[in-house]
């Protein structure tokens, strides 16, 4: 396909998620599905430039007066690719499969367009009912945070020092010209191409050797400061596919008993064959369904040493990688992840022993499911559970990278590089 034609698709494919209000992915998948001549470098393409439309969804509407599939590409690819006049009106020339010229009135409003006297929720990229959770959280900043989110996610990976050591991995993919991720000692950041695709990794052997898990560092960094230990019992409580249980097994030597679960089976399905794989001890323990779902964790109750959770939540701080996800945030969804928090932080209590740490973790930038979560456990918890700073001796050079809330630590795009993570720790006092 031309630069044209896959231009012509992503418009299609932005105009489809618009009308239908459905994930990209699914409208991506179910446009290769209906154009199987397309390659997967089509493909890839055609993806990178639907979700840099994403991205820039709101400013690139506001420059060009509309909010349709071709004035958001045509935007974005002023915006976030810096094209100017001619070079984007080289690609809108109206051949076949390319999309139709340049009106008079997208090319004045490409050559004037500005930002300048655009709200925070327009200039931003983001939607307005979440700016006041995240002006309490990043004042002045809010801008340069929220168009760090708007900027493409890195492609990291965790070297599995089950197997090898960094600098072996290192050596390893000097084919893909990796370097070693800023923070995050476990890490290496591989870099992209022009168009935001990355290496086939699920295919390189040192991949299904097991040498390497696809992590982004904000993670890593999640699961350092977890900070556990060679002999403790650990839960995951919302293990997820299993990356962080698969981190903490390797930060711990095999050393620890690591237990993973999750409220939901299907989530948990991935981590059987990547425990395979990596060499990492973990005992999985699934949820049955049904009526009679029994609790697969009361055996463990007033026992554990330290229980992760990597909370259910609205996934603000990860809108780099899944910017389609912001738009589809609604006010409804922030209540049903806080309700899910209290849940989860309840029942990770109950399953700490005097002295025990409980490590809570979201990707999400809002405080309402940050400290306003854990003030919640504590008042629940009479007295009994006590929030504790957050040791960040596992990841040199990061306290100068964060930003310090009253109850935790937040990591974000424009200070640290990564996802948007929050971590806060407590203890059971009795």
């Amino acid at each position: 396909m031309t630069p044209s034609a896959r231009l012509s698709a992503a418009i299609e494919i932005l105009d489809d998620i618009a009308a239908r209000r459905r994930p990209a992915a699914d409208a991506l998948k179910d446009w290769g599905l209906a154009h199987r001549f397309a390659g997967s470098g089509d493909r890839a393409a055609i993806a990178s430039l639907v979700y840099d439309g994403l991205r820039r969804r709101a400013s690139a509407a506001w420059i060009m007066g509309e909010e349709t599939g071709r004035a958001i590409l045509i935007g974005m690819l002023r915006l976030q690719r810096g094209l100017a006049e001619p070079s984007i009106a080289s690609l809108f020339d109206g051949a076949r499969f390319a999309p139709p010229p340049l009106t008079d009135d997208e090319r004045r409003r490409l050559a004037e367009g500005s930002l300048a006297d655009a709200p925070p929720e327009v200039a931003g990229d983001a939607p307005a009912f979440v700016l006041p959770s995240l002006t309490e959280l990043f004042g002045d900043a809010l801008l340069t945070e929220l168009r760090a989110l708007g900027r493409r996610a890195p492609l990291d990976i965790r070297a599995n020092t089950l197997k090898q050591s960094r600098d072996a991995a290192l050596e390893a993919l000097a084919d893909l010209s990796p370097e070693a991720t800023p923070l995050s000692p476990l890490g290496l950041r591989i870099p992209l191409g022009e168009d935001g695709r990355g290496p086939a990794l699920h295919v390189d052997p040192l991949f299904l050797e097991g040498g390497f898990e696809i992590q982004d560092e904000g993670s890593q960094i999640a699961s350092l400061l977890a900070g556990a230990r060679p002999g403790e019992t650990i839960v995951d409580l919302c293990a997820g596919g299993g990356g962080k249980s698969l981190a903490l097994a390797a930060i711990t030597g095999n050393a620890a008993r690591l237990i993973a679960t999750d409220a939901d089976p299907r989530r948990l399905a991935p981590i059987h064959e990547r425990l395979r794989r990596s060499g990492a001890e973990v005992e999985v323990r699934t949820p049955r369904t049904g009526k009679a779902r029994a609790d697969v964790l009361a055996d463990l109750d007033g026992t554990v040493d330290r229980v992760l959770v990597d909370a259910p939540c609205t996934g603000t701080g990860t809108w780099r990688r899944n910017p389609d996800a912001k738009w589809r945030l609604r006010p409804g969804s922030l209540a049903g992840r806080i309700a899910e928090q209290a849940e989860v932080l309840d029942r990770a209590a109950a399953l700490l022993r005097p002295g025990g740490t409980l490590v809570y973790v979201t990707c999400s930038l809002l405080p309402e499911e940050n400290d306003a979560a854990v003030d919640g456990l504590l008042r629940r918890c009479g007295g009994a559970i006590q929030a504790v700073p957050t040791d960040l001796g596992a990841v040199p050079g990061l306290d100068g990278n964060i930003r310090r809330t009253a109850r935790g630590i937040q990591m974000s795009p424009a200070l640290t590089g990564t996802d948007g993570f929050y971590v806060a720790t407590m203890t059971r006092k009795s």
